[in-house]
């Protein structure tokens, strides 16, 4: 077992957070030999029951922003899956999902994606994961701005079906950042 098979191994045993709604059930695909890296918010109660990153609704829509298909997708050769948090959060009092907690990400991703070396672009796909690895900002903003986040990082709106109203409003993500995201990731994977 590799340094990168232990780390995820280790992730997936991790019960930092045991009072979790469902419990904790981490949720990762890694590779040395991924090109792109796409680290999300945290999984949904659908991905909690499946196992599989992206196994839902925002998962497709993610996919058709991405122009590649479900088999290319979860293709752990070339493309690693890890969220801000690896395990489903539980839900906000007046409903949605609840944050990422920030330990996990505090505590796993310093010990995954170093092993990761041929990471050759990271999509940040919603504001946890924006704000994780950029900082503060808005994701409005970030995606008028994708170009200066280039050639390394590709910010991204969360394709939840919550977007579609923003997509309406905002048509310059349908002509100039999916085109773009479409040939970023293109190039990635070679």
């Amino acid at each position: 077992m590799n340094a990168l098979d232990r780390a995820a191994a280790a992730a997936r045993a991790c019960t930092l957070c045991t009072d979790l709604p469902l419990g904790p059930l981490p949720v990762l695909r890694v590779s040395a030999t991924a090109r792109l890296l796409i680290i999300g918010q945290a999984p949904g109660t659908r991905v909690h029951e499946s196992g599989i990153p992206w196994d839902d609704a925002s998962g497709e829509r993610l996919r058709g922003w991405l122009g590649i298909d479900r088999e290319t997708f979860y293709d752990v050769a070339r493309i690693a899956l890890v969220g801000s948090g690896l395990c489903y959060p539980g839900t906000l009092p007046g409903g949605g999902d609840a944050p990422p907690r920030r330990i996990c990400g505090d505590v796993w991703h310093p010990r995954l994606l170093p092993l990761m070396p041929r990471i050759a672009l990271t999509l940040l796909v919603g504001s946890y994961a924006q704000a994780r690895v950029l900082g503060p900002g808005a994701v409005g903003e970030r995606m008028r701005q994708f170009r200066a986040f280039l050639p390394s990082h590709f910010p991204l709106p969360h394709p939840s079906w919550r977007t579609a109203a923003w997509e309406r409003r905002n048509p310059f993500f349908a002509e100039e950042v999916l085109p773009a995201l479409r040939a970023a990731v293109a190039r990635a994977l070679g």
